[in-house]
């Protein structure tokens, strides 16, 4: 399709772009990776500027963005929004049209409060002429989706998940109350591919219902499907991939010391080798880390053949670039 016709278009949820799109971003990802690693200049976005706001902490996201802009030859600003002016209220739509007006995009992280982040950001959206990329949001995490589907994809060499069953599955940590957007944004795209998600989780973990409701119809579109199981077990059986994470119960966010003493019941849903014995013979264990090790999972696994959690990581720079170049005009 012409790349050309992604400038300009607004990336804050997968579930906002066609499977087509999505694709073509995909393909994009797999030239920007070759060209990365032999050593080709990919300048796309010469003199170009990205303003990246984060409500909350970043490893992998941040410095993604980071290179991968300097990588296609722009500059991408970090702004810390606890040393902003939106620390002291200042409205989205105000700073939306500002940053607009001095740069060619926008990227924000805004994923801790149930209700806010993804409404921000289309505020800001709606402001805004120039592209919003979400890097998390309390509802999806499309920049992370978009490498995990890249890296299933270069794992098992077809994008076609027709029949494959893949475990997105709640697992205990004892650190926070962690985001649901990651086990939500699989929901809202793999099965748009025709994967068969289950999702396993104790009953107090569900996700939000019309983020599910949105899944469940574009899943029927796709010919994929997802149901949902409250054991661990049942969800690692015959799993093809098996993506095990914790995250927070909805009601208790805001309520840190009940919501650990909750997810302290389920201290064994941990992935570990005999669950991995349980999956599929050639499954693949995924994560978007960081990951909680002795906890999410055990080192054994994490560290073994079968994970492909750094690939995973990797292909973060090679999707955001991708996502990069697209919007903000490297094919116009």
């Amino acid at each position: 399709m012409d790349r050309a016709s992604f400038k300009g278009k607004d990336y804050i949820s997968t579930a906002d772009w066609s499977v087509e799109e999505l694709g073509e971003a995909l393909d994009v990802s797999k030239e920007l990776k070759a060209a990365f690693r032999n050593n080709e200049p990919h300048r796309l976005l010469p003199d170009k500027t990205l303003f990246m706001i984060f409500l909350d902490l970043s490893t992998r996201t941040r410095n993604a963005f980071e290179a991968g802009m300097t990588q296609l030859g722009g500059h991408a600003h970090f702004i810390d929004a606890g040393t902003s002016q939106i620390a002291h209220g200042e409205a989205p739509r105000d700073m939306g049209i500002i940053l607009g007006s001095y740069g060619h995009g926008i990227a924000i992280r805004h994923d801790k409060v149930p209700g806010e982040g993804n409404a921000y950001m289309r505020e800001v959206a709606a402001a805004a002429e120039v592209p919003i990329i979400n890097l998390q949001c309390d509802i999806d995490h499309p920049t992370q989706q978009i490498a995990d589907l890249m890296t299933i994809e270069e794992h098992f060499g077809t994008r076609d998940l027709s029949g494959m069953k893949i475990c997105v599955s709640w697992a205990f940590a004892p650190s926070y109350a962690k985001p649901m957007s990651v086990p939500q944004g699989l929901a809202l795209l793999l099965p748009r591919f025709g994967a068969e998600l289950t999702i396993a989780r104790p009953p107090e973990f569900r996700l939000q219902t019309g983020v599910m409701e949105q899944a469940h119809e574009l899943a029927a579109e796709g010919g994929g499907s997802i149901v949902e199981v409250e054991d661990m077990d049942a969800g690692f059986e015959g799993a093809t991939v098996v993506y095990p994470k914790s995250w927070g119960a909805e009601h208790l966010f805001g309520k840190e010391q009940e919501a650990l003493a909750l997810n302290a019941r389920y201290k064994d849903w941990i992935c570990d080798s005999r669950r991995m014995g349980i999956a599929a013979k050639d499954s693949i264990y995924m994560h978007c880390l960081p990951a909680d090790r002795g906890n999410e999972v055990t080192d054994e696994v994490i560290d073994g053949e079968q994970s492909v959690v750094f690939q995973e990581a990797e292909n973060r720079l090679h999707t955001g670039k991708a996502l990069m170049a697209l919007t903000m005009g490297g094919y116009a």
